[in-house]
């Protein structure tokens, strides 16, 4: 499989909110049947409180710190797909360790139709009464250079089908 083409653990998949790193994870990682983990679920599993509740009662530094304690540890793990969080990949620390365990794959989606995707979304602190057009903006000019640096850049503005066939022909997987 491709992990040992490339010495590496897991698949992570980078990106933006809304990019759909969760929903082409899970897809994926019952294709190459790997377990799946999304780090977002998995620290309000942890904490028993919501992105929300963390970034309203602890802030975002706080929300950080329990990203790289939960993150740093799976990354560790073997024969995952993760679905990392946006603002994972602003971290040296998991970078490192990222580069080091995992193939990792950035879903590139326009600032448009991410805009799109989020306008009704009322569980991301980061944009919650915000002008997402202009946040969305912001993030990605400080994210974009660390998701560049992916093993692999795939456009995810069509149909999750679309995305996961192409996935499939550039990692050279057959069905």
């Amino acid at each position: 499989m491709i992990l040992s083409n490339y010495n590496k653990l897991n698949i992570t998949f980078c990106g933006m909110m809304g990019s759909g790193k969760s929903i082409i994870g899970s897809k994926f990682a019952k294709i190459i049947k790997f377990n799946f983990i999304d780090t977002d679920a998995l620290i309000e599993e942890q904490t028993g409180k919501s992105i929300d509740q963390i970034f309203d009662n602890f802030g975002e530094a706080y929300f950080r710190e329990l990203e790289e304690r939960y993150i740093s540890k799976i990354l560790f793990k073997k024969n995952y797909v993760i679905s990392l969080g946006g603002g994972v990949m602003n971290n040296v620390n998991l970078r490192k360790i990222l580069k080091q365990n995992s193939f990792n794959i950035y879903l590139c989606v326009s600032n448009s139709e991410l805009v799109k995707r989020l306008e009704n979304s009322n569980k991301r602190p980061l944009i919650k009464n915000k002008n997402i057009q202009n946040i969305l903006q912001e993030l990605l000019k400080k994210r974009e250079k660390y998701y560049n640096k992916a093993d692999i850049k795939i456009e995810n503005s069509k149909s999750v089908n679309h995305t996961i066939k192409e996935l499939k022909k550039i990692l050279d997987l057959n069905e």
